[in-house]
């Protein structure tokens, strides 16, 4: 019985130990093509540069609208949403990295004032728990709070996305004043068409390396092309690898230029950016603001009632 017992412990932790080296192949294996594309954080210490261009735009390249709606004015300490809407067309299918076809994903990154942040848990209400549904938020770096990305999620769900934000409060936070601040939003929808390292995605147009003839297009197992072009200039071969998906428009003996395009334009997502305004209001000014209007609508009433009253003085000289 014993010895039974000791060879099932010995084949559980045979199975644990494979489990464990598959799982670390898998990670350190995984081309950056297929790793979690939100490249930015590795790459640029701030996602929005100097000009104002937020570096998505560097891999997303297709331009493509973006909208945020935010409250006009917050309290202090107050949680809000902010919402980022994403439209496209959801029939449309994108190139997958294996050169199939398949639904469009996004992605957003939302930009806030310093002393800004997610909301936690505990002081989001229900009603916004259902409309935040079961998207998960991160910051951009744990130096970053105020910087918010999400995704990438399938947009056929998610096109329209709230950040549960909570403001900053003066009284505890020195570096934060009652002013109005600037909230900056980029969003994309599809693959991008460069990876962080400069090399093309296979989500992006091809053209030649070289003028000539194209001698031999040969079609791979696992997709994609190898296109043996001759330069005329001096009979030298260049070859063209064509991953899977882009749709090839050039044919064998075919003559094509420098540059020219070798395959159609799978793209059909983009990254946009915008920005909104929101004003950090102190309530003490608020509750100023009501005492003035208060103090003006009495003003108004006992002023029409001392005109009353004045009217009814005259009319009774005028009945002596």
């Amino acid at each position: 019985m014993q010895m039974i017992n000791t060879r099932s412990w010995i084949k559980e932790k045979k199975i644990r130990y494979i489990y464990v080296l598959t799982i670390i192949y898998i990670i350190t294996q995984a081309s950056i093509s297929n790793a979690y594309p939100i490249f930015a954080q590795q790459v640029y210490e701030n996602p929005r540069e100097a000009t104002g261009r937020i570096v998505c735009a560097n891999c997303h390249l297709a331009n493509k609208p973006v909208d945020i709606e935010v409250p006009r004015a917050v309290l202090p300490d107050t949680v809000f949403e902010a919402v980022v809407r994403i439209p496209y067309d959801t029939k449309l299918k994108q190139i997958l990295s294996n050169g199939k076809r398949g639904a469009l994903n996004i992605g957003a990154i939302l930009i806030l004032p310093e002393g800004f942040e997610l909301a936690p848990p505990d002081r989001i209400s229900p009603e916004m728990k259902e409309r935040i549904l079961n998207l998960s938020f991160q910051s951009y770096r744990p130096t970053k709070k105020n910087i918010i990305v999400m995704g990438p999620v399938t947009g056929l769900k998610y096109s329209e996305i709230s950040f549960p934000i909570i403001s900053p409060d003066p009284s505890t936070n020195k570096d934060v004043h009652f002013l109005k601040y600037p909230i900056y939003v980029g969003g994309n929808r599809g693959r991008g068409q460069i990876y962080p390292d400069g090399s093309k995605s296979n989500n992006t147009i091809y053209n030649a390396t070289a003028a000539g003839i194209v001698s031999r297009i040969i079609r791979k197992e696992k997709g994609g092309y190898e296109i043996t072009i001759v330069d005329t200039s001096d009979g030298r071969q260049v070859v063209d690898i064509i991953p899977p998906g882009p749709e090839l428009l050039v044919s064998e003996g075919e003559s094509i230029r420098l540059d020219q395009p070798l395959t159609s334009n799978p793209n059909v997502g983009g990254f946009g950016q915008g920005d909104a305004e929101i004003v950090l209001q102190d309530t003490l000014r608020v509750q100023g603001l009501l005492l003035f209007l208060a103090s003006v609508i009495l003003a108004q009433i006992f002023l029409v009632l001392k005109k009353k009253q004045f009217e009814k003085v005259q009319l009774s000289e005028m009945n002596l």
